[in-house]
Parts: C-alpha cells; sequence; structure tokens
C-alpha cells in the first residue's frame, strides 16, 4: 500500500470529552490536534494513523485499513496505547505530560498538555550558527533531567532531534513526540516502513535493533547538539556506516565553543554504541561542567526563560 496523505478530523469535531480545534502537525505515524476539553483547557491530541497502514479520505471520521494490513495496524494500535499508559506514569516537568490515551473511531489517541513555546528546531533555524554556548548547556542540561527519568522507567524516547525539544514560554524546555511505539511496531513487522529522522537517529536504530538502549537515545542528543553548534544535522548514521564523511566540531567550530563542549558532542555521536556515553548521568556531568571545571550559575537557569522571550514574542 503506497503512503498518502490522512485528511485530519474537521475543526469543532467533538472527540469523547474534546472539541478539536485544528490541526497541529501531520506526520507519517499519526496527526496532531489542538482541542480544548470540557472546561476550555487546551490540549494536544495525537491519534494513531500510520498513512502506510490506513486511509482516511475527506469527510471520513474512521479510517479504512485494507485487510492485508489490519494486523500490522491492530499491532502499532496496541503498543501505541501501551505508550500512553507509560508515559502517563510519567510526571517530570521536562518531559510531555500525558492526560489521558482512550480508543475512538477504530483508532487510538492520546491527550498531552498543550505547551506554549517553540521548538528547539525553530531556534536553531532563527540564530544558525550563534547559539551561546551557556545557552546549549542550559537547555540541554534541563533536558536531560527528563530524559533520566524516562530511563528510570526502563523506557527509551528513540527520536530525540531539536523539534521535539520545546523552549516553553518561561524558556524551560520539554521533551516532545516520544517513537517508543512507532519504534516498536518496527519489530516482526516487516511491512512497515521504518520512519526514522535522517541525522538524528542512531545506526542501531537501522539494523541492529538488539543493542539499543540509553546510548541509542545519547546518539540522538549528540545530533541536536550538532545541530545547536552548526545549524544543520549531521549525516545520516546508516551512511556514515558505509563512509564516515562526519568532520569533528572539535575541529570545525573550535574558534566558537570551547574544546570540551565540542569533544563531548563529537563523542555521543560514536558509531559504536559502547563508544559512546552510556548513561545521562554520565553525559549530564559532563555537559554542565566547562573547562574551568566551573557550571553554569544559578542565575543563568533562573534566567533562561527571559533570555528566550524576546525570540518567542516575535515569533
Amino acid at each position: 500500500m503506497p503512503s498518502q496523505a490522512n485528511f485530519a478530523l474537521p475543526q469543532g469535531f467533538q472527540l469523547d470529552q474534546y472539541r478539536i480545534e485544528r490541526q497541529l502537525s501531520l506526520g507519517g505515524f499519526s496527526i496532531v490536534y489542538l482541542a480544548h476539553d470540557e472546561a476550555g483547557i487546551p490540549v494536544a491530541i495525537k491519534e494513531y494513523l500510520p498513512n502506510s497502514l490506513a486511509l482516511r479520505k475527506e469527510g471520513e471520521i474512521e479510517p479504512q485499513v485494507p485487510d492485508e494490513h489490519r494486523a500490522a495496524f491492530r499491532y502499532g494500535m496496541k503498543c501505541f496505547f501501551e505508550e500512553g499508559r507509560a508515559l502517563a506514569k510519567l510526571m517530570h516537568p521536562n518531559v510531555v505530560r500525558v492526560l489521558n490515551f482512550f480508543r475512538a473511531n477504530g483508532t487510538v489517541y492520546m491527550v498531552m498538555q498543550f505547551e506554549r513555546g517553540r521548538t528547539l528546531h525553530d531556534y536553531i533555524q532563527r540564530h544558525r550558527g550563534e547559539l551561546k554556548e551557556l545557552f546549549i548547556r542550559a537547555v540541554f542540561a534541563r533536558m536531560l533531567n527528563g530524559l533520566r527519568e524516562v530511563h528510570a522507567h526502563k523506557l527509551l524516547h528513540l527520536d530525540i532531534k531539536p523539534a521535539n525539544i520545546y523552549l516553553r514560554a518561561d524558556g524551560t524546555p520539554v521533551l516532545l513526540d516520544f517513537g517508543a511505539a512507532r519504534q516498536t511496531l518496527m519489530v516482526g513487522q516487516p511491512v512497515l516502513k521504518p520512519m526514522y529522522t535522517p541525522g538524528y537517529a542512531a545506526p542501531e536504530q537501522y539494523d541492529k535493533r538488539d543493542q539499543l538502549g540509553p546510548w541509542t537515545d545519547i546518539y540522538s542528543v549528540g545530533a541536536s547538539l550538532y545541530a545547536s553548534v552548526t545549524g544543520k544535522a549531521p549525516p545520516r548514521a546508516d551512511e556514515r556506516s558505509t563512509k564516515d564523511t562526519l568532520q569533528p566540531v572539535a575541529k570545525t567550530h573550535a574558534e566558537h565553543y570551547a574544546p570540551q563542549l565540542l569533544e563531548l558532542v563529537d563523542w555521543c555521536l560514536k558509531l559504536d554504541p559502547l563508544a559512546r556515553p552510556q548513561s545521562v548521568y554520565s553525559l549530564q556531568k559532563a555537559l554542565i561542567q566547562r573547562d574551568t571545571g566551573a557550571q553554569p550559575s544559578a542565575r543563568w537557569f533562573s534566567d533562561l526563560g527571559g533570555r528566550l522571550k524576546s525570540f518567542i514574542g516575535r515569533n
């Protein structure tokens, strides 16, 4: 079944106790909506709708799933539901809050707290190649607090990238859009086309899934750090495994950032999983220490929101 674009639910549609306001994003695996609950509180609702398996035409509500893809669709729906159940147990300020998850219209929905602000991807695009080192250290050190909580619950994110690191209006980062269900869906399901984010997925996500672990997310953190430094994603890991053209940022950007930070980025981007930091704690410890051994001041962290307000207000 060729991939196609699915139509979103219409504006004003009543979905369980939520009223759809508009579509926020459309991907190959899901559609995300802005909606409001019965009290008028805004929420983000993620709808399981892989376009390689199901099709919803204009004016329809329930997607059509061909018989040959029904088993894979149902299995993926189960994984998506279990992902919502697992994420709902996470209570951390740097991880998106899952409020509810339910079945309807022949698929599954995950209701999340709606966050106001901008993605790190947007920030990188606006300030390409000019992000301050303390800004990078502060954002990622806080984001890693959330990732440590994820790993503590025996979960992996598996889709960390600047577009999934959200900067709230107060400047604090929050991890969005876990790829766990999407990744789990690949196991034993050759009918599905893998969905990787080029440049940010670790090499073991392509063909060595038995090697997945915290170091897999750490590769993606390194790729996101690389993008913050250079303004673009590193080369795809599968291509690097064949012919590695990646230039170490410790050489290419030595005039702009501290050697310790650049060496940390290159460390995270090692193709060999065992050559990378093995835990978020070890990565975070290295990130908050500068060449002098000093750490970013508490004032910097507390004023992070103020440093971003002008950017958020203009966009």
